[in-house]
């Protein structure tokens, strides 16, 4: 039976939301990244350069992400990141902190992710090589924080 094993939590801070406008699909929202920290056991760093998330808010009450954001490590390594399919059920509780400025806090909702990464560096070919799942919230600022948790 597989495991989860932790392995850092990240946040970002958020810029001003930038609706798209609706489409065939949904609502589209983009929201910049505008930095953040990324501290675990096994990876720290700080989130660098231009980054986003291309939210697509469907009928059905949850928001579709689409996120590219860049690491480097406290050591020295660049490593991309990026989830293209993740979750936000966008119920009242979630509704409430955007519209507010608030926070939601780990299971106040179904938030869920499932990053990607690469990089150069032989040090972090553990994360090309290994399945991610992660659980999130909303925090103030407004950000984005998520628990990263490797497959074994």
């Amino acid at each position: 039976m597989p495991t989860l094993e932790y392995v850092f939590v990240f946040r970002a801070p958020l810029g001003a939301q930038l609706p798209i406008g609706p489409g065939p699909y949904g609502m589209r929202v983009f929201f910049a990244v505008t930095g953040g920290e990324v501290e675990g056991p096994r990876l720290k760093g700080k989130l660098t350069g231009d980054g986003g998330d291309w939210a697509l808010v469907g009928a059905d009450g949850f928001a579709r992400l689409d996120v590219r954001a860049q690491i480097q490590t406290d050591d020295g390594a660049n490593i991309y990141m990026y989830y293209d399919y993740a979750l936000l059920e966008m119920n009242a509780k979630v509704q409430q902190a955007l519209g507010a400025g608030g926070t939601t806090e780990f299971g106040d909702h179904y938030y869920r992710i499932a990053p990607r990464f690469e990089c150069g560096d032989p040090r972090y070919a553990w994360l090309t090589q290994s399945l991610f799942v992660a659980e999130g919230r909303l925090a103030a600022g407004p950000a984005v924080e998520y628990r990263v948790y490797r497959v074994s």
